[in-house]
């Protein structure tokens, strides 16, 4: 280019064939880059019921000295609450749990939480809203059990690690 030619407007290379004009990634401009479960996710973050919001408020920042996620993609479940270190998730149902269909599915969505290490812990949210601070010492209470795998599966070890 010579000094007497304008630069290319968009910046370097004409891009004006482009519909948007600009550079950047070249996968098509609507494939998403994370899981659905993470939009999910933040969207109920956004939307708890009155229930989890009371909890959280006791739960959030290491207030227990336990470090809880709320609304957190597991496989393709997203749990109420989620202490990742300790393997404990904490539901809060509904009268929406109440309904056999729905108990069925929260019976294999146990079992597939169980079977990679998890344990469940299901709260009923009349429950709640009816002692906010019994189920905050209930969760804790099942935090500071060393032996809150109550379904009694044990995750093998990592790869790497010793059977002694």
């Amino acid at each position: 280019m010579s000094a007497l030619e304008n630069p290319p407007r968009y910046g370097e290379g004409d891009r004006s064939a482009l519909p948007s004009g600009g550079g950047g990634s070249p996968l098509p401009a609507r494939v998403p880059l994370r899981r659905p479960q993470t939009y999910s996710a933040r969207k109920l973050r956004r939307e708890m019921t009155l229930p989890e919001v009371l909890i959280w408020q006791r739960l959030r920042a290491g207030q227990t000295g336990y470090k809880l996620r709320k609304q957190h993609p597991v496989g393709p479940y997203i749990v109420d609450f989620c202490c990742v270190k300790e393997k404990l998730i904490v539901e809060v149902d509904g009268k929406a749990h109440d309904v056999a269909e729905r108990a069925v599915r929260d019976a294999e969505r146990d079992r597939y939480l169980e079977t990679r290490g998890y344990d469940v812990l299901r709260l009923m949210a009349s429950d709640v809203l009816a002692d906010v601070d019994w189920a905050v010492a209930a969760i804790v209470a099942r935090l500071d059990s060393p032996l809150h795998h109550a379904s009694g599966i044990v995750p093998l070890p990592a790869g790497g690690e010793d059977f002694r």
